[in-house]
């Protein structure tokens, strides 16, 4: 999110907010009361089983991603009585995981305790902001939630396409109730950035263009599947045309017009979350929120400052390599402007991701002995939403759904988008990055649902990141241009620690964020505008990614240090993502456990040396 948990569960689609509506409060109640008093064992199971109910039924959005049934006719419940609702029930179930004896539970039932406990309270420490008065920015919110979830619908039976309609139905409740909290929000000055909203009534408005058919709200109505007849596929077309031009059209024209009429000039102007209420505690809660780690702003600020000039060391040997005669400012620039390092058509972009993406699944046996079965495609960042987007994003396939992960490439101002960046890219977001990582954790038929779709951000970024250092080991990375584009990618994440606790903590402006990015940084100014934007409206977020990285990395160093000639880099791998993703904390105890049991060369007598399974 996931861009990786707040990205993927709030952005890339994976539910329409992060204020939910929650399970209806007398099913809640009888099945609470109805939670065992047995065994340790038990209790845990039962309140697992209740979490994940409770999360399928409370954010239907992610139902309709996990394959959950019986949710794809609703929408989030965005009223006040319903966030409290959901608020009281979190706490409950906090209270119930705190009862649980862990003295009773096997080593693996600690951890699904650990994660269920650490998942709950961090919610509950969560309440105390009202994160839920902003439920949009430019990066996130129903303008982009819900084309996605519309899209990601079955679409095979009749059934299914009633499911849709009765979703669009509903649709004006939704964005009332979401126009409702923003304007709570507004009064108690707790917006996003002014600046950040400039492009935001666009994004809505590109929602409702006058011809239905062309609206990404009705994708599913333009290509219906031939099993279905032709009058009934009419019929369908005709409901859906006709609530999109009752309902749809003037919900989402009414909404845009109360962003730039009173929403946008009434927002804080101040772009740091400090300068809020309350605003430094909640800064520290969203730091320790996305990195799983009790570092502080001023800690990680210091570390991004040692990475940016360890990388810039690095790439200053690059521009040598290369026979350049310039400094870093000046071969920045020919990186940015030399008409070779770019396409000139956005086809023929994705073709070259495309094959990238081709060229590493062939590699991957060296590096990995479980590869996922899902497969996982490249597609353009849609339309309505590229010119405000980052450079890519991942959203998590389905087998349950039949549905294959997407590496979703932005093809948006070609001139932004060059070669040299494409092989960490994808790398990153697709395979051996976010597309295996979170693929495999939902194949893992051994954990509980619960933690299939764990998200923690500084996990999933962390592999992420440090899946573009393998790039090397699968053949990449042969020019010079394209090393230093990964080293950009590297110095992109560690600019990050910087400028992000700088404008949050440290009293940064804007611009004096945007021009350090650039100092440091071949990425052209659209996309480091684009970032430090992102940045002012998910702060913390961004801290997430370097940090799993270097905590990877270290792992792995520990790990050759101490098994020497006994180090095997996939059951390394194997063990780093058998679990799903963790916490950085449980992570590190995890990884230490298991280099401890790896010690002796019999402990690889019996293990598998031939891949399980071939990448989709």
């Amino acid at each position: 999110m996931s861009l990786i948990r707040k990205v993927l569960l709030t952005s890339l689609g994976l539910v329409t907010s992060l204020n939910v509506s929650a399970m209806d409060q007398k099913a809640f109640r009888k099945a609470f009361k109805s939670l065992p008093e047995t065994s340790a064992t038990e209790r845990l199971t039962a309140l697992q089983d209740l979490r994940y109910r409770w999360i399928m039924e409370s954010y239907p959005s992610r139902a309709t991603y996990e394959g959950y049934p019986d949710q794809n006719h609703r929408w989030v419940d965005n009223s006040l009585k319903a966030i409290e609702r959901r608020q009281q029930q979190t706490r409950l179930l906090l209270g119930a995981t705190r009862n649980i004896d862990q003295v009773d539970l096997t080593a693996e039932q600690q951890l699904d305790y650990q994660l269920l406990y650490q998942d709950l309270l961090g919610s509950v420490k969560g309440f105390q902001f009202p994160e839920h008065l902003q439920p949009v920015t430019h990066m996130s919110g129903v303008q982009r939630n819900v084309p996605a979830v519309l899209n990601s619908m079955p679409k095979r039976t009749v059934a299914d396409y009633e499911m849709i309609i009765r979703r669009l139905e509903r649709l004006p409740i939704l964005i009332e109730q979401t126009e409702g909290l923003m304007r709570r929000g507004l009064r108690k000055q707790v917006t996003p950035p002014q600046i950040t909203l400039r492009d935001l009534p666009r994004q809505i408005r590109a929602l409702v263009p006058p011809v239905p058919e062309q609206s990404p709200l009705l994708n599913a109505f333009n290509n219906m599947p031939k099993a279905i007849p032709a009058a009934m596929q009419q019929s369908l077309q005709q409901r859906a045309h006709a609530t999109y031009s009752k309902l749809l059209v003037p919900a989402w024209q009414n909404m845009a017009e109360f962003i730039e009429r009173e929403y946008t000039p009434g927002a804080q102007v101040d772009t740091a979350l400090t300068s809020r209420p309350d605003g430094l505690r909640w800064y520290a809660h969203k730091v320790e929120e996305s990195t799983t780690t009790d570092l502080s702003p001023e800690e990680i600020h210091r570390i991004g400052l040692a990475e940016v000039r360890r990388i810039r060391g690095e790439m200053d040997k690059i521009i040598q390599k290369t026979g350049f005669q310039g400094d870093f400012k000046e071969f920045t620039g020919f990186l940015r402007t030399d008409p070779r390092f770019y396409h000139n058509s956005r086809d023929a972009l994705l073709r070259d991701y495309r094959d990238i993406a081709k060229r590493i699944d062939a590699e991957l046996p060296v590096l990995f002995s479980t590869l996922p079965r899902l497969p996982y495609g490249v597609k353009p960042i849609p339309s309505y939403s590229e010119q405000s987007q980052t450079t890519a994003y991942y959203q998590p396939g389905s087998v349950d759904t039949g549905r294959a992960g997407i590496f979703f490439a932005n093809t948006y101002n070609l001139q932004s988008r060059p070669k040299w960046e494409m092989e960490a890219l994808t790398v990153h977001e697709a395979m051996p990055g976010h597309h295996l990582q979170i693929a495999l954790a939902q194949e893992q038929s051994d954990i509980h649902p619960l933690r299939r779709m764990a998200l923690y951000t500084a996990f999933v970024e962390g592999w992420g990141l440090y899946s573009e250092s393998l790039g090397y080991d699968l053949g990449l990375y042969k020019n010079p241009y394209s090393e230093f584009g990964a080293l950009t990618y590297d110095m992109w994440r560690a600019v990050r620690l910087v400028v992000d606790t700088g404008m949050h903590q440290l009293g940064w402006s804007r611009e004096q964020a945007i021009d350090y990015f650039m100092e440091n940084s071949a990425k052209p100014l659209h996309d480091v505008t684009v970032e430090i934007d992102r940045y002012l409206v998910w702060p913390g977020q961004a801290l997430a990614y370097k940090l799993g990285q270097l905590k990877i990395k270290e792992l792995r160093a520990k790990a050759e240090e101490n098994l020497d000639s006994n180090f095997d880099i996939r059951r390394f791998h194997d063990a780093l993502l058998g679990a799903g993703a963790l916490p950085l904390n449980i992570l590190e105890a995890r990884m230490h456990s298991w280099i401890e049991s790896q010690g002796s060369a019999s402990a690889y007598a019996d293990s598998p040396s031939a891949p399980q399974t071939s990448a989709g």
